[in-house]
């Protein structure tokens, strides 16, 4: 009997779920005020995430209740700002007793459009010392901005470096800028993510890479699937990936990255790639569809049920 392009995905993520994925995974988390209710999924029993970000430098309300050392909440400066109020909220977070471990980088700064943040690397170097270098003197670990994942994103990064330098050598001492990982966008197939990543292996040697954004998108199901299971084996493999997170936790009908793409179909039910990123097993669950739909020919998964269900809209 010849398999279907999705009864082979998920045959081959039923091996994945054999092994016990190493804790790198987390969530791109912006919450939809349509669906609150949605929200919860993410920390249900049995899910494998163990971090997350929100865009933000404060926690999520949604997630109040969930401890620091099993759903880590992880602070973003997204832009430019004229204040420290960026390191005035993550200290005030450290002073009350949150464990605060890292801290991410300027959202997309490379790019002004679809939801980057559009900082010149100058501006960027000076909001940098001000707000996230002091950080270091507190043990919290450092993300470099997360660049698109076009051609001018390393460029972008060597000239904010550059600057940044430059601000801190001042007083005629050489010291350049403090950073513990750089942060990767891709979208794309998963041979462009292959070689992206390696890129950035080249321009920063030994430095852990998190994949903070990533997804194939505006694919068919098929491809969409395949490249999720290809690319989350990949990343858990390796050692030079501390930590990644789909960005796709969100409906079908809200997804700005195709709705194959998204963790969720248009009520918010898990689909294939929804319950495969948290651990679990398929749900047969179509993303452009308004219910949970039969897959003729699906062959179930470990007994995992059916997921309730969820909704996050995400931006880029």
């Amino acid at each position: 009997m010849r398999l279907s392009s999705a009864a082979l995905a998920a045959a081959i993520h039923t091996v994945a779920l054999a092994q016990d994925p190493p804790p790198k995974r987390g969530l791109v988390f912006v919450p939809n005020s349509a669906s609150p209710e949605d929200d919860n999924i993410w920390v249900r029993p049995g899910s494998v995430l163990s971090w997350y970000y929100n865009y933000q430098s404060t926690p999520s309300a949604a997630f109040d209740n969930a401890p620091q050392d099993q759903f880590e909440f992880v602070p973003m400066i997204w832009g430019a700002t004229d204040d420290t109020a960026f390191l005035d909220s993550v200290q005030d977070q450290l002073d009350s007793g949150r464990d605060i471990r890292h801290v991410l980088g300027f959202n997309e700064p490379d790019s002004p459009y679809g939801g980057g943040s559009g900082i010149a690397p100058s501006v960027a170097a000076d909001v940098w010392l001000r707000n996230v270098h002091p950080l270091a003197a507190r043990g919290v670990r450092l993300g470099l901005p997360a660049c698109t994942g076009g051609p001018g994103g390393i460029p972008w990064l060597q000239q904010f470096l550059g600057n940044c330098s430059e601000l801190l050598s001042r007083d005629g001492e050489r010291r350049n800028c403090t950073y513990d990982f750089v942060t990767i966008h891709w979208y794309g197939n998963f041979e462009g993510l292959a070689s992206h990543m390696g890129s950035y292996a080249a321009e920063f040697p030994n430095v852990p890479q998190w994949i903070t954004e990533y997804n194939f998108d505006h694919q068919d199901l098929a491809a969409t699937q395949s490249f999720y299971n290809t690319s989350a084996e990949y990343l858990d493999r390796m050692d030079s990936v501390a930590r990644y997170s789909l960005f796709g936790s969100f409906r079908s009908e809200v997804s700005n990255v195709g709705p194959n793409a998204a963790m969720l179909n248009n009520d918010g039910r898990l689909t294939d790639i929804g319950s495969w990123y948290l651990g679990l097993g398929a749900t047969g669950v179509d993303p452009k569809s308004a219910a949970p739909s039969a897959r003729i020919g699906r062959t179930p998964l470990i007994g995992v049920a059916v997921l309730a269900l969820i909704t996050c809209v995400a931006v880029l």
